[in-house]
């Protein structure tokens, strides 16, 4: 697509956003003069666009109120990169839409382009391959995303239901900081009405949410994705583990996942203490032992018999005979 094309579709978009727009602010940004924004005003008037002037002081050009543009006015490397991305979405394990709602999507793409385009894409679809399966995903409603990502933009409280991991349900204010997906799940973090913390909530068990008047403000240098990953890593478990490992806070804690590891200093300073929530024992030990550094299990005693268990195991490997 040549550059003048590209900026009369650019120009098209700037009016279809609504409301006047004055020659001298479409020529800021659209990188031109005033005298090519008439020109192309000029084309998109020959294609039966129904462009309208605004006479006054302020005056310039909108759309005809009711206009809408034909859809899918795409390039060829355009519309690769919409479908990619709706195969590659649909794969991914923070998906916040199903897999019906995205083949669907991809249907409707193709049977729109010009058919030797579409017969491309068609062929990539066919042919496409992923080296991993997609995870299972807790999808929350789309609604439900939306609006909570809206109001944590405009900084407005929501009312939401909210059903725990037990199934039981509660009624509750939440002033949403910020949106989070991690691990083939969606999360709002924020501060919480019931509890008077800082909390984050699943979005798949939120219920009913509606925005309530009011504002609220957002603690300086919050960061919500940090938050949830302090959060679950810091969440009740079956086992609480903690192990002293060799190094600095700086050294180790690039080498544990911050959702599963909480690492702290220890007074000498030369040892920081790791401590890890899990539901489950048997992966903490080759964890432990990817870090490449030296370890100390401090509880629970399963863990050290798992240690020591996985450590024969090695030693076994290391003297089998080469064939």
């Amino acid at each position: 697509m040549t550059r003048p094309t590209a900026r009369v579709l650019a120009l098209l978009e700037i009016l279809q956003a609504g409301g006047s727009h004055t020659v001298a602010e479409l020529a800021e940004r659209l990188a031109v003069d005033e005298r090519t924004v008439r020109r192309y005003v000029a084309h998109l008037v020959d294609l039966d666009v129904p462009v309208r002037s605004v006479r006054g002081r302020y005056g310039g050009y909108r759309l005809a109120p009711g206009y809408r543009m034909p859809p899918l006015m795409l390039t060829g490397e355009e519309a690769l990169a919409v479908l990619l991305s709706l195969l590659t979405f649909r794969r991914s394990e923070t998906a916040a839409t199903s897999a019906v709602a995205a083949e669907s999507a991809a249907a409707k793409l193709r049977r729109v382009l010009p058919v030797a385009l579409a017969a491309r894409l068609e062929t990539l679809a066919e042919t496409v391959a992923f080296t991993a399966r997609p995870r299972a995903a807790a999808t929350p409603e789309a609604d439900v995303l939306l609006l909570l990502a809206q109001a944590a933009r405009d900084r407005s409280p929501v009312a939401i239901g909210y059903v725990d991991r037990d199934g039981r349900r509660s009624d509750r204010t939440l002033h949403p900081y910020g949106i989070v997906a991690h691990a083939a799940r969606w999360y709002v973090t924020g501060a919480d009405s019931a509890s008077g913390h800082v909390r984050l909530f699943r979005l798949d068990r939120v219920t009913t949410p509606t925005v309530l008047a009011g504002s609220f403000d957002v603690p300086p240098d919050f960061d919500p994705a940090a938050r949830v990953l302090a959060a679950l890593a810091e969440a009740p478990h079956r086992h609480a583990v903690a192990v002293r490992v060799h190094g600095t806070v700086d050294e180790v804690r690039p080498l544990l996942p911050p959702s599963v590891a909480v690492v702290d200093d220890m007074p000498d300073g030369s040892w920081v203490r790791v401590r890890i929530r899990a539901e489950r024992l048997d992966w903490i030990p080759a964890l432990l032992v990817g870090i490449g550094r030296r370890f100390v299990v401090e509880h629970p005693e399963e863990l050290r018999v798992l240690v020591r268990e996985l450590g024969n195991r090695l030693l076994e490997a290391a003297d089998q005979p080469t064939a």
